[in-house]
């Protein structure tokens, strides 16, 4: 873990632009706002990004049995995930057939001893096994088969059942990239004993602006009272005591990995109670209480109950531990268009009534028609139609520069940057007008 506003590592040379512009001395930091337009810088985006960074498939969970499997894309190629029937281990292939290309995996999710590619029906089994040629005799007896089967992402490693796969061979171990970010996911799978499931299900949307806008936004504790203003009026409503506010930190996790973590008033389905809950839950949320205690003693059994986090895994994944825990990924489709998938994550055998408020609070809060995901799709899009507009090169992400870094200052966000620019590299745009 570093400091939140440690000096830049790479800038740009005497023939780049810098994109990312900072100024310790003058409590100056700005990035240009092509970053979020520019096609070009797009397309660099995918290969000097997205192609030698860890990115989430999903949760093993969602893979218990052998021959369970997801399909999804992940940046913008179809990959899935299946568990071997034989081996029992979770696999990450590219979703194409090695004959001539078209998917193996058509459906969405499912359980399935082999997968045939509907053009020419070559089969291959979860382990990724070519096991049926039609005609196979016409291919002689010198073709390899074996080398014909299906081809896995590059690397893929799990860490604490989160599934990441990487499409550069060199790139470092997952445990490694994953830096001072392992102790908030400890902080999750622990307070469950190592038992948490992502429940069936997702929340799907797109927003018509630049994927980095929702990397900023994901950890940005400054637009919280201003933006949700409805939300916390309707806690208020509920009998939520907001009076003491929303505090908290931030932090640098390393590898552009950040984290907002704060103290919320509202209650935690994990252990910790409120009148929302119902008086029928407060003596077993109690007793969970006394659980994460007794096992992990008073400090970190309060974390794990009393504290929220937003935490932004670089480049592309949040996962929000507050109300409810929310995994979400986003994929970039051009410089002004993501897509965004959300699922529920909840300790397996949870009780039912703690499980409903949990769903209740995924949607209410963090669901594409909730209180606070319209809120930031509107001033997401807002900020891509001001981009249009011209006439402002950079965006201003200075706030805290000039003192102790606060939850509402920007120093996460910084983080992100930097780790961008030292990826992206000195620029090769030209001097940007």
């Amino acid at each position: 873990m570093t400091l939140i506003d440690s000096p830049p590592t790479d800038r740009a040379d005497a023939t780049g632009f810098p994109l990312v512009d900072e100024d310790p001395a003058h409590h100056r930091f700005r990035v240009h706002r092509s970053t979020m337009t520019s096609p070009e810088i797009f397309r660099d985006e995918l290969e000097r990004i997205f192609k030698h960074c860890w990115l989430y498939v999903g949760h093993e969970s969602e893979v218990t049995n052998p021959g369970d499997y997801v399909r999804r894309p992940v940046a913008g190629r179809p990959v899935f995930m299946v568990r071997g029937v034989k081996s029992g281990t979770v696999h990450v292939f590219h979703n194409t057939c090695t004959h001539r290309g078209a998917v193996v995996c058509r459906q969405r999710s499912g359980n399935a001893k082999v997968f045939q590619c509907f053009y020419h029906a070559w089969t291959f089994d979860s382990e990724g096994q070519l096991k049926g040629v039609p005609d196979r005799e016409a291919y002689g007896e010198k073709l390899d088969f074996d080398a014909l089967a299906l081809k896995s992402v590059a690397r893929v490693e799990s860490y604490r059942g989160f599934v990441f796969a990487c499409f550069d061979p060199d790139v470092e171990d997952l445990v490694d990239y994953l830096a001072g970010a392992r102790e908030y996911l400890d902080l999750i799978i622990d307070s469950a004993d190592g038992e948490m499931e992502i429940i069936k299900g997702t929340n799907e949307y797109c927003i018509e602006a630049n994927w980095k806008l929702l990397c900023e936004n994901s950890i940005d504790g400054y637009h919280a009272v201003s933006t949700h203003d409805t939300y916390f009026k309707y806690l208020v409503a509920l009998g939520t005591d907001l009076q003491g506010g929303v505090k908290g930190t931030a932090k640098d996790l390393g590898n552009g990995h950040a984290v907002l973590e704060y103290a919320a008033p509202w209650g935690r389905p994990i252990a910790k109670w409120e009148p929302l809950f119902g008086e029928h839950a407060k003596d077993e949320i109690t007793a969970l209480r006394a659980d994460l205690v007794a096992k992990h003693g008073e400090e970190r059994a309060s974390r794990m109950a009393d504290t929220n986090r937003n935490m932004l895994i670089y480049p592309n994944l949040v996962v929000n531990d507050i109300m409810a825990v929310t995994v979400r990924t986003f994929m970039p489709l051009a410089p002004d268009r993501m897509d965004i998938t959300a699922w529920e994550m909840a300790p397996r055998g949870e009780q039912p009534q703690l499980r409903q408020r949990r769903l209740d609070s995924f949607l209410t809060f963090l669901g594409p028609a909730g209180f606070a995901t319209p809120d930031d799709v509107e001033a997401l899009e807002s900020c891509q139609q001001g981009f249009n507009s011209g006439g402002v090169e950079w965006n201003d992400i200075s706030r805290g520069m000039a003192r102790e870094q606060r939850g509402n200052d920007e120093g996460q966000m910084r983080t992100f940057w930097r780790r961008w620019q030292q990826q992206m590299g000195p620029s090769s745009y030209g001097e940007i007008r």
